[in-house]
């Protein structure tokens, strides 16, 4: 049977639902989700499968008016990944509605070539009243191929939409093998899985001035890996915050993402976090570069 692929960018502003919807598609967890928007911070493809067709999805960071030098660069990670897409999917928080942020990203997609997915999401949460209202603002301002109404942390609605993308992908070989679910590298994985638990565990407490650096990544003798990482903040009370009450919290996040790496690698995994006070980690040109972000000026 001949094979299809294609390239397909999930755009929107930050936590419209797109990592969750990515997750979605996929099958399995490639990308993380926390309810902190701009958790997705670097452009990372999820790969589907149906069939002889293989759909690959670029998770971009939520595009925002970014002023720090760091939401610059994840505002330029987040267009990148449009580009050389054969679709662009814009997801929409269908409970939040529209604004200035989807204004912005509106304003950005009006002069793109390639053609547009409209996908409303969390219609479970939704005013079905205005899941209609606001179907028909954004078709009128972009000429979208589709409209999709979906919930990706339900799953009603994706498979109709993984379908749809199905049909719309050009044919040519695959340009993953079968068994490969995302282009991150496992390394990379490793700091994405404990900056997650940061956020799932301290998002009401710690603002979003916090990364994770992986500074060690080994495999023992005994195939296990000992994994060391760097969890970077701004601040002397943000280092409080991480570390808890005689370092419970810390141990909790190393705890949970230790379980979590131990599952996905399958391996025993052994993690040490380690948390450093770093003002200006965001003007570390190595950290852009590890995390896949480009420097701007």
């Amino acid at each position: 049977m001949t094979q299809h692929c294609g390239i397909v960018a999930i755009v929107g502003a930050p936590n419209a639902g797109k990592s969750t919807l990515v997750n979605a598609l996929v099958g399995q967890k490639v990308a993380i989700v926390s309810p902190k928007a701009q958790t997705t911070r670097t452009r990372l493809m999820g790969v589907a499968l149906d069939g002889e067709t293989q759909i690959i999805l670029v998770d971009t960071p939520g595009i925002f008016e970014g002023k720090r030098r760091f939401d610059r660069a994840m505002v330029q990670a987040a267009w990148g990944g449009a580009a050389d897409a054969d679709l662009i999917a814009l997801v929409i928080d269908a409970k939040g509605g529209l604004g200035a942020k989807v204004e912005t990203i509106l304003s950005g997609l009006e002069s793109r070539p390639e053609p547009k997915l409209l996908v409303l999401n969390k219609v479970d949460v939704a005013d079905k009243a205005k899941l209609l209202k606001h179907a028909q603002a954004l078709n009128d301002r972009i000429h979208f191929i589709e409209t999709l109404m979906i919930s990706a942390s339900t799953g009603d609605g994706v498979a109709d939409m993984k379908a749809r993308l199905v049909a719309a992908m050009p044919e040519g070989p695959w340009h993953f093998p079968a068994d490969q679910v995302s282009d991150a590298t496992d390394r990379t994985m490793a700091a994405e899985v404990t900056r997650e638990q940061i956020f799932n565990q301290l998002y009401q407490e710690l603002p979003q001035a916090c990364a994770v650096d992986t500074e060690q990544y080994t495999e023992r003798q005994d195939g296990s890996l000992e994994i060391h990482q760097q969890i970077l903040v701004a601040r002397d009370s943000q280092r409080a915050i991480v570390l808890g009450k005689g370092g419970a919290r810390l141990k909790e996040i190393g705890s949970k993402a230790r379980a979590e790496l131990s599952a996905m690698l399958g391996v025993k995994v052994h993690l040490y976090l380690h948390v450093k006070v770093a003002p200006n980690w965001d003007e570390d040109r190595m950290l852009y570069r590890d995390m896949g972000l480009d420097w701007v000026e």
